[in-house]
């Protein structure tokens, strides 16, 4: 379906740049990043970058797709599109590619494809759909919602990748915020998931049930004091501390982060993405990408504050949504101030579905942007 030509003056331009330097500044950190450990293993220092572009092809063809199509007519698929997300969740459990004790992706040829990063698209079309024309939400309402995230969280938990699975919880309570839902219901709410994970925690320190993995239950309590266990569980926080206090002002510069560099700081063009731009572009380089992801933030509220209809502020108040909580706890994982997840950075973390999912929440965004308007002559 083709874009009718006055739409396009609607195309946000300020989100496109933002995105875009986001994206240039990634190439440059996975480069630097990954240079001294790929040239020390005789492969080529383009290795991720080759594999982040392929990511960035596919995903600049995702966002023609997605725009092309009126996104009011995707409410026909949603249902199929979650059921498919949730098969795959499924099948991944059973056919998927371990890496590091996680069973995330499904390697088809040179690519890796993480389904967890579609299925997060897929709850934000499910539950808009779910919300919008719900003048009360309490009850079942409520509770149906969160259902709809729990069992995606739920296959993801079994991976395991406890941070994704906090992203769909995450996705619930802002999605049913911006439909207008109670805040006195939703901090109930809160407050019985809190005590539910609580609970989990407890019964799986004493080692009663497990639900959580040890090494799990380790990351998520050591950031309460990482030097308890500083050449082990700590290991990953006390580093990236140490490389986010040392760029100082200015950073050291490109390929001169040593706890990169020396391989100090581990998954540094992945996990950790944020301390190599810390360490080699300092105060000045990290607040430039903080600045440019509160554009992205920014102008995708405002699209969804524009938009025509309920469904189109759902969608785009769920898509800008994923980055907030992919940034608040990326960043507060390198900082020591939240348990280590491995969470990516969006538009920078190394790996091609990320980007692809990411552009397309992005491709989201903007279809809503350009049909903002309830009549237009």
């Amino acid at each position: 379906m083709e874009v009718p030509r006055r739409y396009w003056r609607y195309l946000d331009w300020p989100l496109i740049l933002a995105v875009a330097a986001l994206i240039a500044i990634g190439f440059v950190v996975i480069y630097s990043a990954s240079y001294s450990q790929l040239t020390q293993a005789g492969i080529s220092p383009f290795y991720y970058v080759t594999r982040q572009f392929l990511g960035l092809v596919l995903g600049l063809a995702a966002v023609v797709v997605i725009i092309s199509i009126d996104y009011r007519a995707w409410k026909r698929w949603t249902r199929l599109i979650y059921i498919a997300s949730i098969g795959m969740l499924g099948l991944l459990l059973v056919m998927g590619t371990t890496v590091f004790g996680s069973q995330r992706w499904f390697r088809i040829g040179p690519m890796s494809i993480q389904p967890s990063e579609l299925a997060k698209l897929a709850l934000v079309l499910v539950l808009a759909k779910h919300l919008e024309g719900r003048e009360q939400l309490e009850g079942w309402n409520i509770w149906r919602a969160f259902a709809l995230a729990a069992v995606p969280a739920g296959l993801i938990i079994l991976q395991p990748d406890l941070g994704t699975a906090a992203i769909f919880a995450g996705l619930a309570f802002a999605m049913l915020f911006f439909a207008g839902a109670d805040l006195r219901k939703l901090g109930l709410c809160a407050a019985v998931l809190a005590v539910a994970a609580m609970a989990a925690i407890y019964v799986s320190w004493k080692g009663w049930i497990p639900i959580i993995k040890p090494y799990q239950l380790s990351r998520l309590l050591v950031f309460l004091d990482p030097y308890a266990d500083r050449n082990n569980a700590g290991w990953n926080i006390i580093q990236s501390m140490i490389a986010i206090g040392s760029g100082g002002f200015a950073g050291k510069g490109i390929f001169s982060g040593t706890q990169s560099r020396l391989h100090f700081l581990p998954a540094n063009h992945t996990d950790f993405v944020f301390s190599v731009i810390a360490e080699e572009f300092g105060f000045i380089g990290t607040l430039v990408v903080l600045v440019l992801y509160a554009v992205v933030i920014w102008r995708g509220l405002r699209i969804a504050m524009l938009a025509k209809d309920m469904y189109g502020l759902l969608l785009a108040a769920g898509a800008v949504s994923i980055f907030f909580f992919h940034l608040i706890i990326n960043v507060g994982m390198t900082l020591g101030m939240m348990p280590i997840t491995g969470l990516p950075l969006p538009f920078i973390t190394a790996g091609g579905s990320t980007l692809l999912t990411s552009l397309m929440a992005i491709g989201i965004i903007l279809n809503v942007g350009l049909r903002r308007q309830k009549i237009m002559f």
